[in-house]
């Protein structure tokens, strides 16, 4: 293994890792903001119970997220130096907004919602509320943004980094930056909106956000089927079930619908990534794979089962199932995908997601009878769908991200007027401007060593499975401890904040009388 592949592989299983835990964080954010207000307009204790339990699986997960992520953009500069310089000026801005608008804003309303219902009116906590919910889905915008970015770079220009020398005259003067004969350059903002809505952000935004409901409306569902087996908290585990299904089944819809608009999107902006998703090698009529295993020296794939034409279709909504889709045959063997990891990843969060649909509606026919708590292989379906949902969501990652290599920042293809087919070179095939992008095999950081790359690989995975012992163990002692009455109404006068002040102010006060009067 070279130092590429192995920062490739630390970067990806910490990335992974840490992404179990922001969809679940902005899935219960949106409910936990739900129930609350469902407490406040209603005054019923049954939501103000299930808010409070909710509450505290969030504020352990948030604490995992935010110990699991922080080491990632360390990474940057440990790891791929170049790729750090290359980008810089445009994650400097995103990664800076993100601290400020998110991170800040979550974090210091966390405390509100975690200790303070007692303490604080019912407005203020409410507000606080939406605030850690709008700041975990902030903290997601300008992590897309970035990401989106890099797989349609827009709103910036590139430049040569400059460096304090010597020039020809022997006067001193600022001249390019050349490490073994190549000049390096940078990326600089110049429309700070251009980057923000680059040509993909807005679609994978919604689609990472959708990601994130299905995520917390599952393990609502995991949790609240769990309860129903059990014959544990049924008033508590049967509200919950009935609004976490109905969230789960609009945001898995929601995803289907996304992500047919967004692979149209792919074959716009990143054709080859979309030609290896389907395992598409000629340029024609496309099939829509179902199923197979990609032979790539042969370039074809074994086994197939496919809808004739449904590649077409998909792309360019062709009823005719004919038009003509840009296959791998049209890009270089070193500018081509690897085709394995994203044509089984993509099928993974597909089928999953079609999965996720069919359990949703199964769910609501049999609540509609009043029959689901009496079904219990379909109860246990639901406690264990919260895993499949998040190898879905984990796989469409997989497949986004592997399927932009080799590039970790991805040139723009041109392609011809009537936009049937790229603008490709005497030889037929496309030719990437390479330095409108950066290739993964210049990005990396040549001072570190195989050795440092495979002792951080194997530290960072030690690390990382304490943590989730730690998780799993809390997590199930919350879940098995279940929610627990309030310990009084939450509510405004005598639980407000200034009347709380002015209680301490006077225990003080006693207190300090107690003790003059014992020196007397």
């Amino acid at each position: 293994m070279d130092v590429v592949l192995l920062s490739r592989l630390q970067f990806a299983f910490t990335i992974m890792f840490h992404y179990i835990f922001p969809p679940l964080s902005i899935g219960l954010g949106v409910i936990l903001a739900y129930l609350e207000t469902r407490f406040y307009l209603t005054k019923k204790p049954v939501f103000a119970t299930a808010c409070q339990f909710w509450t505290k699986i969030f504020v352990l997960n948030f604490a995992i997220g935010v110990s699991s992520g922080i080491v990632m953009e360390f990474q940057f500069g440990t790891n791929w130096a170049t790729y750090s310089r290359f980008v810089g000026d445009v994650f400097g801005s995103a990664l800076a907004a993100e601290g400020i608008f998110a991170f800040f804003l979550e974090s210091g309303f966390l405390a509100i919602v975690a200790f303070g219902r007692s303490k604080v009116s019912a407005g203020l906590y409410l507000f606080s509320m939406y605030m850690v919910a709008l700041g975990s889905i902030f903290s997601s915008i300008w992590i897309v943004v970035a990401n989106s970015w890099q797989q349609t770079p827009a709103g910036h220009h590139i430049v040569d980094i400059l460096r304090p020398g010597v020039a020809a005259d022997g006067s001193s003067a600022m001249l390019p930056w050349i490490v073994e004969g190549v000049v390096q350059r940078r990326a600089e903002i110049v429309d700070f909106m251009a980057m923000v809505f680059n040509p993909t952000s807005v679609q994978r935004l919604s689609h990472v956000l959708l990601g994130c409901l299905a995520v917390g409306g599952f393990f609502v569902l995991s949790v609240s089927a769990y309860y129903l087996l059990k014959d544990k908290h049924h008033d508590f585990a049967i509200h919950s079930f009935r609004g976490a299904l109905f969230l789960s089944l609009a945001a898995s819809l929601g995803l289907a619908v996304n992500g047919h608009m967004q692979a149209q999107n792919i074959y716009k902006y990143q054709p080859a990534k979309l030609a290896s998703f389907e395992g598409h090698y000629t340029t024609g009529r496309a099939d829509l794979n179902l199923i197979g295993w990609p032979n790539e020296r042969a370039e074809r794939i074994d086994y197939e089962v496919s809808i004739p034409g449904g590649l077409s279709f998909m792309v360019f909504d062709d009823f005719t199932f004919s038009k003509p889709v840009v296959g791998l045959d049209r890009f270089r063997p070193e500018d081509r995908p690897p085709l394995l990891i994203p044509f089984f990843s993509w099928r993974i969060m597909v089928g999953l997601g079609a999965l996720m649909i069919g359990l949703c509606l199964l769910g609501i026919v049999y609540d509609r009878k009043n029959q689901l708590a009496k079904n219990r292989p379909l109860l246990w379906a639901f406690v264990f769908a919260i895993g499949f949902v998040m190898i879905a969501n984990q796989s469409g990652w997989v497949a986004a991200e592997v399927g932009r290599q080799p590039w970790t920042v991805h040139p723009p293809v041109l392609w011809n007027q009537d936009g049937t087919d790229l603008v490709t070179a005497a030889d037929g095939l496309y030719q990437y401007d390479e330095t409108l992008g950066l290739r993964t095999s210049k990005s990396f950081s040549q001072a570190v060593s195989v050795d440092e790359a495979k002792t951080s690989l194997v530290l960072f995975a030690v690390l990382y499975a304490a943590l989730t012992a730690v998780w799993l163990v809390v997590l199930d002692r919350k879940i098995r401890t279940g929610p627990e009455p309030l310990p009084s109404a939450s509510g405004s006068g005598a639980s407000g904040v200034l009347q709380a002040a002015a209680d301490r102010q006077h225990a003080r006060l006693q207190e300090k009388d107690n003790d003059q009067g014992g020196a007397s």
